[in-house]
């Protein structure tokens, strides 16, 4: 096998009308990520010298998403559009010159895998002309039939409003997504014609042009969840759910517990390491990582956050970007975690706040404790020292300093700094009358049975 060199050209130019957003088709998210940068992911995991992206002038923004996640992508604009090759077209003018295999892939079609247009570039670099990647869906319908030869080879393809009775019932069909030696590509290019119905140029006509020179074309064949295409939002949540039984089937084999594997919901980049439990309903947001033997209880948010080993989150919680958990501390039920750091075997176990802060090893935070960190205008940081113990129903109005091994007495509102191992109060004092209530009942009770409407 020869080891030429390989470019991208992804096709990003469609209007998408059937999402009905406001949001260019292609940049809407699977897994938190969209699906132009998913394909461009898998692309760039080949390490392709060259990658084009062709948009339509309607949707410039998808040319800065193209750039942001990759600087050196070349954004070809196609306009008006007039089909998948007068597309591809668009973007010779960033591979010139180039001399290689050219993958030419679709942003709406997102979860192809790398090791499949790898096969796919083989076949190139094998002798192909053009491998075409091929699948079997369950309704061919719509899709272009393969047709192949006695010897396997790719004679034609054929689309459906063209193809006879006879193949019809090829159930082989095109997914779009091919292989080309690039320098057929650029001579078949200029030979492509627009005489058809829609009046558009086909990159599918390529496949002729090449059997009318004796070269030869080949067919991979993919899983049909691996080419599923995205037009419309039925269509975003069949491929969201084929990424998510993705992602599950990784975990559980990485050796992650997950209790209930489709009430868990990953990112594109969610870390987790072995042995850490998931329990059911928890959702994961981009940039998340969990270290081992972390256990991540029912019903769970994260998002941005990083988990220490052996620490336990939830149920009912929620960490938000900046949230840090060193090994075996604990946030607990009903508990939000901002931009803060706990120290190992930290514990926040119920009902609290805590953002833009510093929480020392061993500190216990009582339930009902808020950090007070906003005043309106700027966010201030709160700094609870090792070993310290803050009591139930506290606000720390920041920016303020609690002491190693101090104690907030419960129910106060902490605005100075507590030296370390000192006992902080902050609240009124009690004072019983004694016999108010009994008085209070007769006067205005009149003797007789309170009102409780």
């Amino acid at each position: 096998m020869d080891q030429r060199a390989l470019a991208a050209i992804i096709l990003a130019a469609g209007h998408g009308t059937r999402m009905k957003s406001s949001t260019p088709k292609v940049l809407h998210e699977i897994g938190g990520r969209s699906m132009l940068a998913h394909i461009m992911s898998t692309a760039a995991a080949l390490s392709p010298q060259r990658m084009a992206v062709v948009i339509g002038d309607h949707a410039p923004g998808v040319g800065d998403a193209a750039r942001k996640a990759r600087a050196d992508v070349a954004v070809c604009v196609q306009s008006p559009p007039r089909g998948t090759g007068d597309a591809a077209k668009k973007a010779m003018v960033a591979l010139e010159g180039f001399k290689g295999v050219t993958l030419v892939l679709y942003a709406d079609t997102p979860l192809v895998e790398a090791q499949t247009l790898a096969a796919l570039a083989d076949e190139v670099r094998n002798g192909a002309t053009i491998a075409v990647l091929g699948f079997t869906p369950c309704d061919p319908a719509h899709y272009g039939r393969l047709k192949l030869g006695a010897d396997g080879s790719l004679e034609a393809i054929v689309e459906a409003k063209d193809a006879s009775p006879e193949e019809l019932e090829i159930d082989l069909v095109n997914s779009g997504v091919m292989a080309i030696d690039s320098g057929f590509l650029a001579g078949a290019l200029p030979q492509l014609s627009d005489e058809n119905a829609k009046r558009e140029f086909y990159l599918t006509d390529i496949v002729a042009i090449a059997r009318r020179q004796g070269l030869g074309c080949s067919v991979i064949e993919a899983d049909e969840d691996e080419v599923v295409g995205v037009n419309s939002r039925a269509e975003l949540a069949v491929a969201e759910g084929i990424f998510q039984d993705r992602r599950r089937l990784e975990a559980l084999e990485a050796g992650v517990t997950l209790i209930d594997p489709s009430s868990v919901y990953f990112s594109f980049d969610t870390t987790i390491a072995e042995d850490v439990v998931i329990e059911p309903n928890v959702y994961f947001g981009k940039g998340v990582t969990i270290a081992t033997g972390a256990r991540i209880k029912a019903n769970s948010h994260l998002e941005g956050a990083q988990v220490g080993e052996g620490a336990s989150v939830g149920p009912f919680a929620r960490l938000r970007p900046g949230a840090r958990l060193g090994a075996s501390a604990k946030v607990g039920n009903f508990v939000e975690i901002k931009n803060a750091d706990l120290g190992v075997d930290a514990k926040v176990s119920h009902l609290t706040y805590i953002g833009d802060a510093e929480i020392g090893a061993g500190a216990n935070i009582g339930a009902g404790t808020i950090t007070c960190n906003y005043d309106g205008f700027l966010k201030h940081r709160t700094q609870i020292g090792e070993g310290a113990f803050i009591g139930s129903n506290s606000a720390l109005v920041a920016p303020v300093k609690i002491g190693k091994g101090a104690y907030v007495g419960s129910g106060s509102v902490i605005t100075k700094d507590v030296e370390d191992d000192a006992l902080a109060v902050a609240r009124g004092r009690q004072s019983d009358i004694k016999g108010w209530a009994a008085k209070f009942r007769s006067i205005h009770a009149g003797g007789k049975k309170r009102d409780k409407t």
